[in-house]
C-alpha cells in the first residue's frame, strides 16, 4: 500500500521512492520464497515417496501399493546410516548450499531497505525545509513591503499635494514653518529607534537636539527612521517627494524610551514616541487628518469632493487621533447626522471617520474592516490603490453603484485603468503582504493587566449568560464564517453600515484589546470604555448582568489574545 501511495503522488521524488520500494519488496519476496522452498524440501524430503515407487505401483490394488510404500519407508534406515544425528548429510549440505545465496542477499536487501527509508525521510525533510524556506521568504518580503513600500504613491503625496514642501519649511526650501520633530510627534508620527543614527539618538537622549527644528525631521527621514513615511531626496540633499506605507497607520513603537515623547503627546497605553517597531498595532495617536491638512495643495481632494480646500481641511480636522475615513472618496459623506445607540440619540454631526484597527489577529477571519468590505488582500489592494494612491490595478464592480457610491462610480474606481504589469507596483506584492500580516504574532497581555480569578469567572459568563461567544467565537473572537450582522441586531444606527456593500457591521475580533485602548470602542469610538460596551449589550440583549458580573466579564475581555487556546486557559 505504501508503494502504491508513493506511485500515485505524481512527484518525481515519490516516483523514485516508489521504484526503490518495489525493488526492495521484490528482493525480500525472493529471499522469503527461496528459504521457504529449501526449508520445505529439508523438512518434508525424508518422508516423500519417490516418484519411481508411485509409477511402479500405479494400476495395482491399493493394498499392494500401500505395502510397497511401507517397504520403502522401512528401508530408510540405510539412508540414515552414516548420517550425523540422524540427518542426511548430503541433503543438509544441499540445503545449506542452496540457502547461501539468500544469506548473501539478506544484508544487501537490508541495506537497500534502510537506504530507501532514509531517502524517504530525507525527501520528507526536504519538502518540509522547502515549505519553511518559502514561508520565511514570504514573511521577509512582506515585512519590507509593509514597512517600506510606497507602491509609487509619492507621485500623489509629494507630486500632487506637495506635502514634502510643508515638511521642509521655508527655511529649507519648502513652504511654511516646516514640520519639527515635536510637531511630528504631536500628530502621532513615530520614530524607529533602531534606524536612528547612534550619535543622533544619544544627542536626543541628552537634550542636545533642537526638537523644534524641521532640519532634524529631514535628518530622520534620510535615516528612514520615521515609521510609515519615506522621503525621496534630490542629489543636493533636499526633499524631492514624500511617500507613505502600510506601517503609517498600522504600526507604532514601544515605550522603551518614554521620556523621548518630550511632552508632545500622551501615547496610547503600552506605546511610545521613539522606540522599537510594533508592527500590526494600530497607531491610535496618529492624526491622519491633521497630517494631510499640512499639505500646501489639497486641490485633488477638493476637486474629487466638489468642495473648497478650506472645506476639505474642515473635514480632515474633524477626524482626530486614531481615525481615518476610507469611504469619504467613495460617497462624500463626512458626518453622521444622528448617532443612535440602544434607541437613544448619542450624538449629532459625528465625524464619519472610523478607528484604525489592528493588522494582527487576521488569521481565520473571513471579512475585514468594520463593515466587512472583503478579505485581507482585497482591502490591501483597495487601500494601496484608492487611499494611498499607489500605482496598480483594482477591480470591485460594487463601486459602480451610483446611488451608494456616487463619487466612486463617477470616477471609475471600481475598475481602475488597465496599466501594463510592468507599471503595476501593487498587485505582485499582495501575496507577501498578506502572508506577513497573517504571520504577525499576537501580543500577550502585560503582566498585571487583568485579574486572573475574575477573568476565569468572566470566561463562564462570556460563553453563557453574556452570550458573547455567540458571535465572538473563541479563539478567532469573531464569527467563524460570514461575520456580518445587521445594525438592528446590535442596536445601533446604520450610518456606517450603509457605506459598505452589505449594509452590515462586522463582528470585530476582540483579542488584544490592550493594544488599542485609546480612542474608544466600536467602529466610531462611541463607547469610551469597555464598561460602556458591556452596559450597551446588557441593555440591547436584556442580559440582566449584575455589576459584579460586568466587572468579571471586563477582566476576561482584557485577557483575550489571538491564536490557539493554551493548555492552561488564560
Amino acid at each position: 500500500m505504501v508503494c502504491f501511495i508513493h506511485a500515485n503522488n505524481g512527484l518525481k521524488a515519490d516516483r523514485q521512492r516508489y521504484e526503490g520500494c518495489v525493488l526492495a519488496t521484490r528482493l525480500r519476496s525472493l529471499i522469503h520464497i527461496h528459504f521457504a522452498f529449501d526449508l520445505h524440501v529439508y523438512v518434508l524430503g525424508f518422508d516423500r515417496v519417490p516418484a519411481s515407487i508411485d509409477q511402479q505401483t500405479r494400476g495395482r490394488p491399493a493394498d499392494s501399493r500401500t505395502e510397497d510404500r511401507r517397504d520403502w519407508h522401512a528401508n530408510r534406515s540405510d539412508v540414515h546410516s552414516g548420517s550425523e544425528g540422524g540427518i542426511d548429510v548430503r541433503r543438509f549440505v544441499s540445503f545449506r548450499a542452496s540457502a547461501m545465496p539468500g544469506l548473501f542477499l539478506l544484508p544487501i536487501v537490508t541495506f537497500l531497505v534502510v537506504m530507501a527509508h532514509q531517502a524517504h525521510s530525507q525527501s520528507s525533510n526536504s519538502n518540509n525545509d522547502a515549505t519553511a524556506r518559502n514561508a520565511v521568504l514570504l514573511a521577509t518580503q512582506g515585512e519590507q513591503i509593509f514597512r517600506f513600500d510606497t507602491f509609487g504613491d509619492q507621485a500623489f503625496w509629494g507630486g500632487m499635494l506637495k506635502l514634502h514642501l510643508a515638511i521642509e519649511g521655508a527655511s529649507l526650501g519648502g513652504v511654511g514653518p516646516g514640520v519639527s520633530p515635536k510637531t511630528a510627534l504631536t500628530v502621532g508620527l513615530k520614530v524607529d529607534v533602531d534606524a536612528m543614527p547612534r550619535n543622533l539618538l544619544e544627542q536626543v537622549e541628552h537634550g542636545q537636539v533642537n526638537l523644534n527644528d524641521p532640519a532634524v525631521t529631514v535628518a530622520l527621514l534620510k535615516s528612514n527612521a520615521v515609521v510609515g513615511v519615506t522621503g525621496f531626496f534630490n542629489p543636493g540633499g533636499t526633499l524631492q517627494s514624500i511617500g507613505i506605507q502600510c506601517a503609517l497607520c498600522h504600526s507604532t513603537v514601544d515605550n522603551s524610551l518614554p521620556a523621548l515623547c518630550a511632552g508632545a503627546i500622551q501615547p496610547n497605553p503600552g506605546t511610545g514616541c521613539i522606540g522599537h517597531r510594533l508592527d500590526g498595532w494600530p497607531n491610535r495617536d496618529l492624526n491622519v487628518g491633521a497630517i494631510v491638512s499640512l499639505a500646501p495643495d489639497l486641490s485633488p481632494f477638493a476637486s474629487l469632493l466638489n468642495i473648497s480646500q478650506a472645506a476639505v481641511r474642515t473635514v480632515l480636522s474633524s477626524w482626530g487621533p486614531g481615525k481615518f475615513d476610507a469611504e469619504l472618496i467613495l460617497d462624500g459623506k463626512a458626518f453622521n447626522a444622528q448617532q443612535i445607540t440602544d434607541g437613544t440619540v448619542t450624538g449629532t454631526s459625528v465625524t464619519a471617520a472610523t478607528l484604525l484597527p489592528p493588522a494582527f489577529g487576521l488569521g481565520g477571519v473571513n471579512l475585514h474592516t468594520w463593515t466587512g468590505w472583503g478579505s485581507v488582500p482585497h482591502w490591501n489592494a483597495f487601500v494601496a490603490n484608492l487611499e494611498m494612491h499607489g500605482k496598480g490595478r483594482f477591480w470591485d464592480p460594487r463601486l459602480n453603484d451610483a446611488v451608494q457610491f456616487p463619487i466612486a462610480a463617477a470616477h471609475g474606481f471600481g475598475d481602475l485603468p488597465h496599466i501594463s504589469p510592468d507599471d503595476d507596483q501593487i498587485t505582485s506584492k499582495l501575496q507577501a503582504l498578506q502572508f506577513y500580516q497573517l504571520a504577525l504574532p499576537a501580543p500577550q497581555p502585560p503582566p498585571g493587566s487583568f485579574d486572573p480569578a475574575a477573568a476565569e469567572r468572566g470566561d463562564q459568563l462570556f460563553s453563557n449568560k453574556a452570550k458573547c461567544n455567540n458571535c465572538h467565537v473563541e479563539p478567532l473572537w469573531t464569527d467563524a464564517g460570514w461575520n456580518l450582522h445587521t445594525p438592528t441586531e446590535i442596536c445601533i444606527d446604520s450610518f456606517q453600515a450603509d457605506r459598505a456593500p452589505d449594509h452590515r457591521y462586522r463582528t470585530s475580533p476582540i483579542g488584544d484589546l490592550f493594544t488599542h485602548m485609546k480612542g474608544g470602542f466600536y467602529h466610531d469610538g462611541r463607547f469610551p470604555t469597555l464598561g460602556s460596551v458591556v452596559d450597551h449589550y446588557n441593555t440591547c440583549l436584556s442580559l440582566g448582568l449584575t455589576n459584579g458580573e460586568k466587572s468579571d466579564l471586563i477582566q476576561y475581555l482584557l485577557s483575550l489574545t489571538f491564536g490557539p487556546p493554551s493548555k492552561t486557559k488564560h
